[in-house]
């Protein structure tokens, strides 16, 4: 049987995006991954310098995704199904590439865990991410920001003489074009995947990949990996080296004998083939493999604690399977970043399909033996050198311009590139492709100047690479280009020149809620927390006199809302915090996170059974953070009871 690709249209119960996050992010991502220091003495050396080369210092130019909900109804997604006789591959090209399915077509077997809802948390680095499927992390550590985001895809030539699906995009964080090449073989029980990253500046570039594979975790599951050592990371944010399988008294490679959820890096030896697969009772289930450039390979548990089985029914719906996380990445851990040189570029070709083993051996006492069996199991299946013969094929293919679209991504590797002049065969960015979040950019690119808005309205996004700051810099200084050119320099570490940019930008300020905020985060940072407040109850007051109808303008109001009032309890001035609640659009108040503020609110005014009863009525956070413990920290002030379990997505012990 021919491979086929065709069109297709995916429907599930699917939660709203909602708009994005008009505020820039000044501050660094609050990000569960990051390592104590104590836990850095006596890493290997290359490990060390790798977690240490270019952590995130901010999400610029990316914006927050948080205006999604809980409520859920059917909805329609682009697909792209790829077929032959052994597997039925669906992608989502809209929804950051993800594989959404991978079916063993002899048996109806899916091999992956299959998400039966579309429902956005707050996970990926810029907030909505939703679980299930294969998605392609590139970045930084943690799941990516295009993770709800469109990529563009095409029809390309494959190797055989077939087609495969190409994803390709620019990410924003790091600056560099990447593509994923999906090719399905007509006569092969495998996907390959073929990835390439290129640097096209004249500068270094720190790398972060990792291919994140959601599994059924079934209670005779077990996930297998050619290590008998792992780097195990927790939510106390400390990495040690641990024994495969028996740490503590139990078999951690099964993912339901863990209590809380973890990360356990596989040291794959140098050498060895990389590859992990997750089996079943009987020994079926999923492998992948790779080329030897994508060395680490990592498991995720959830656990089988009160707090992970409650995180599974957060992101899918009660009474489905749950799912573990088998990965496979650059480096050993996703603690690190790995040097791109300028001009240069990584590639890899990855490997996925079925596999079966002797269920004997793979669940037996003898890890050696379990992992001996299942490798061999690979070998018979897929060798290592057909994997490296695809690879080279797929090399030659790497270039070939694209045939027909299949779906649009962002403009904004059509802005690099006109202002850079890139070449990068394969991945084209038409000027075509601007759209209007590009025009004002564009303009100031060919005229040196940032155009006034046609209308009053939030600030678009803001450019902060080190060309655009340049010529914002020698732009004239209006107020709207003071306050891009602020967020530039705040990115590039300048805190004071960028101050300077806000404050000459608010003498000036038609519209004085945006510079405002920014200086209130700054003083925020600075340690000044009167100020900070002061600044943010000014900010919110224009934005309230300001305001239009519209989406923009809402997710304006919630964004700032949240900012001022937490600020303002931290100061303790709680009339203004009272003023801000009482501004608030009616159907912003019945969202969940000013519900938790109101209740908080609430107990500082010294009304704690009403704080205690907003628990009691019960509220949702669409968007609470991936280690966030605010719930149970706020819960603990206003009760001496137990969180209650609708409440309690605890990642770590008590303590």
């Amino acid at each position: 049987m021919a491979t086929t690709v065709r069109r297709a249209v995916l429907t599930l119960p699917a939660a709203p995006l909602g708009p994005e996050n008009p505020l820039p992010v000044l501050r660094a991502p609050a990000d569960v991954h990051t390592l104590d220091e104590r836990s850095r003495d006596g890493l290997p050396r290359d490990m060390a310098r790798q977690i240490g080369y270019e952590p995130l210092r901010s999400l610029l130019p990316v914006r927050l995704l948080d205006g999604y909900r809980r409520s859920r109804r059917e909805a329609g997604f682009e697909a792209v199904v790829m077929e032959n006789a052994h597997l039925r591959v669906t992608v989502l090209p809209g929804l950051g590439g993800r594989v959404h399915s991978l079916v063993h077509v002899p048996t109806g077997r899916e091999l992956l865990y299959r998400n039966p809802v579309f429902q956005p948390a707050n996970f990926a680095l810029n907030g909505a991410w939703f679980s299930g499927g294969i998605e392609w992390n590139i970045g930084a550590t943690g799941h990516t920001t295009l993770s709800c985001a469109p990529l563009h895809a095409a029809l390309v030539p494959a190797p055989d003489g077939g087609e495969m699906v190409r994803l390709w995009e620019w990410e924003r964080l790091r600056d560099l074009p990447f593509q994923v090449d999906l090719w399905l073989p007509g006569d092969s029980e495998f996907l390959y995947v073929g990835v390439r990253v290129r640097n096209p500046h004249e500068r270094p570039a720190p790398v972060y990949w990792w291919s994140n594979i959601a599994v059924p975790e079934g209670p005779g599951t077990r996930v297998l990996a050619p290590a008998d050592e792992a780097w195990h990371f927790g939510y106390e944010r400390a990495l040690r080296r641990i024994p495969v399988p028996q740490w503590e008294g139990e078999d951690r490679t099964y993912p339901l004998r863990s209590t809380y959820p973890a990360d356990f890096f596989y040291e794959v030896p140098d050498g060895a083939r990389p590859w992990i697969a997750s089996l079943d009772a009987e020994g079926h289930g999923l492998v992948q493999t790779s080329t030897a450039r994508l060395r680490g390979r990592k498991l995720f548990v959830w656990g089988a604690g009160e707090g992970g089985r409650r995180w599974q029914e957060w992101l899918t719906e009660t009474g489905t399977g749950g799912y573990a996380e088998i990965q496979a990445g650059l480096a050993r851990t996703q603690l690190e970043h790995v040097r791109l040189e300028a001009g240069a570029e990584f590639s890899w070709l990855e490997a996925y399909g079925p596999l079966s083993a002797d269920p004997g051996p793979v669940h037996g006492p003898d890890w050696a033996a379990a992992r001996s069996c299942a490798e061999a199991s690979l070998a018979a299946a897929l060798p290592r050198e057909r994997v490296e013969e695809a690879y080279g094929a797929w090399r030659v293919a790497a270039d070939t311009e694209p045939g027909e679209r299949l779906a649009a991504g962002s403009g904004w590797g059509a802005l690099e590139v006109l202002c850079g002049g890139h070449e990068l065969p394969g991945t084209p960015f038409p000027e075509s492709g601007l759209g209007e979040a590009q025009a004002p950019w564009t303009e100031l690119w060919r005229t040196g100047v940032f155009p006034s808005p046609r209308r009053v309205a939030p600030p678009g996004p803001s450019l902060v690479a080190p060309h655009w700051r340049d010529m914002l810099e020698t732009a004239p200084a209006d107020p709207l280009t003071e306050y891009h050119l602020g967020v530039a320099q705040w990115h590039a570490g300048d805190v004071a020149q960028a101050v300077r940019s806000w404050e000459r930008g608010l003498a000036l300020a038609p519209s004085r809620w945006p510079l405002l905020r920014c200086l209130a985060v700054a003083d925020a940072l600075a340690g000044d927390r009167a100020r900070a407040a002061q600044r943010f109850f000014e900010a919110f007051e224009d934005l309230a006199e300001e305001s239009r109808g519209g989406e923009p303008w809402t997710a304006a109001e919630s964004a700032l809302g949240r900012e001022a009032m937490t600020a303002l309890l931290a100061a303790g001035r709680l009339p203004a915090a009272r003023a801000v609640w009482d501004r608030l659009r009616p159907a912003l108040r019945e969202e969940g996170r000013f519900r938790l503020l109101a209740a908080r609110l609430l107990a500082a005014e010294g009304h704690v059974g009403a704080a205690r009863r907003v628990f009691e009525e019960g509220f949702e956070l669409p968007d609470l953070r991936e280690g966030d413990e605010i719930l149970s920290e706020v819960w603990s002030s206003l009760a001496d009871r137990p969180l209650p379990q609708a409440y309690n997505f605890r990642m770590r012990p008590p303590g």
